[in-house]
């Protein structure tokens, strides 16, 4: 009985395993989709969202999540001008995945339950992280929203900022009017114009434009009330688990060659010369990164080469590099005291 036993079980574990290694291997349909068409589409904004997703003077698009877009294109496609963009509102940024008009979205959205089981769409990793808060002239002497009873707030409509203000305001039993607009230009011209005595929106972009949008930043105070801490993180549909692990493994790559001095300009040097296991892995000098995804075994070479690794992404859009010089705080990695950080690359 036991003799006949055994085979069997042997039989299975190992259909099991050819099955497992089968299934790791096999192709995005996202992915294989991408690069029959010969473009990945990414959405945009519907106007400049500072810092993130924004049209520069040569009607060029440029940002963090811009920069991210063109890391994973470059993954997939070996070139970020394959990259196309598509101007949306935050409203509608999720139909426009659900219906195929884009095929990820990068555009500061944060992972929420409601998203991830109602809207059918799934999650990357957080690649970056920002609270809700609120923004008002310097002149009112406010420095709290419960002192803003009988105020109005406003606000972008479609995004988590609007909930997260109205339930701040209800729970604090202030009498407010909220407001909505479809773009970020429309809630900034209300505020400056006072229609509005309090912007509330997302504290990385209201500190962006508190530094370098609004005249003297001094003339403006955001608020002491943090509303959330939200996780941002990329968007794509559910059921294609491949291109999820695409798009990880992708914001992995920027986080790991920031993590090994990694950098746009000694990235080629790096492969030829590989610091450590790790860092040949990451840029194919060891085999396997590739294969793994269904890619090329340079691909995150590749990406760090066309945009640079995490903090010259952030430097360059956001930090001391930028018109902004957002501090990095929470965004920098684990051992600069942030919260980012890469799995490890086995």
């Amino acid at each position: 009985m036991i003799k006949t036993i055994k085979p069997i079980l042997t039989t299975a574990i190992t259909a099991c395993a050819i099955s497992v290694t089968s299934m790791s291997f096999a192709q995005s349909p996202t992915v294989k989709a991408i690069q029959d068409q010969g473009t990945m589409l990414c959405s945009g904004h519907n106007g400049s969202y500072f810092g993130f997703v924004e049209v520069n003077d040569k009607n060029e698009w440029k940002g963090l999540d811009i920069d991210i877009c063109h890391a994973v294109t470059t993954a997939i496609l070996g070139d970020p001008s394959k990259a196309k963009i598509i101007p949306l509102s935050w409203a509608q940024r999720f139909p426009a995945l659900q219906s195929g008009d884009v095929d990820i979205i990068i555009k500061a959205t944060g992972w929420t339950m409601g998203r991830d089981t109602e809207l059918g769409l799934q999650f990357s990793m957080p690649y970056f992280f920002g609270g809700t808060q609120m923004m008002a002239k310097a002149e009112l002497g406010i420095t709290e929203a419960k002192e803003l009873e009988g105020g109005t707030v406003c606000v972008e409509a479609g995004t988590t900022n609007e909930r997260l203000i109205a339930d701040k305001m209800a729970d604090l039993g202030i009498d407010h009017k909220i407001v909505s607009y479809e773009k970020n230009a429309e809630v900034m011209a209300a505020y400056q114009s006072g229609r509005c005595d309090a912007f509330g929106g997302w504290g990385p972009s209201l500190a962006v434009l508190r530094s370098n949008q609004m005249g003297n930043p001094d003339e403006n105070i955001i608020l002491n009330d943090t509303l959330s801490n939200e996780p941002i993180a990329a968007a794509m549909r559910q059921g294609d688990e491949a291109f999820v692990d695409t798009v990880n493994w992708t914001l992995a790559a920027l986080l790991l060659a920031e993590e090994h001095g990694v950098t746009q300009e000694n990235v080629e040097e790096m492969a030829k010369n590989p610091t450590n296991p790790t860092v040949a892995r990451l840029l194919g000098t060891s085999p396997g990164i590739g294969e793994r995804l269904g890619l090329r075994e340079t691909w995150a070479k590749d990406v760090i080469k066309a945009v640079g690794n995490f903090s010259e992404i952030y430097d360059r859009n956001l930090g001391k590099n930028s018109p902004y010089k957002l501090e990095r705080g929470l965004n920098n990695l684990w051992s600069h005291g942030g919260v980012l950080y890469a799995p490890i690359l086995d």
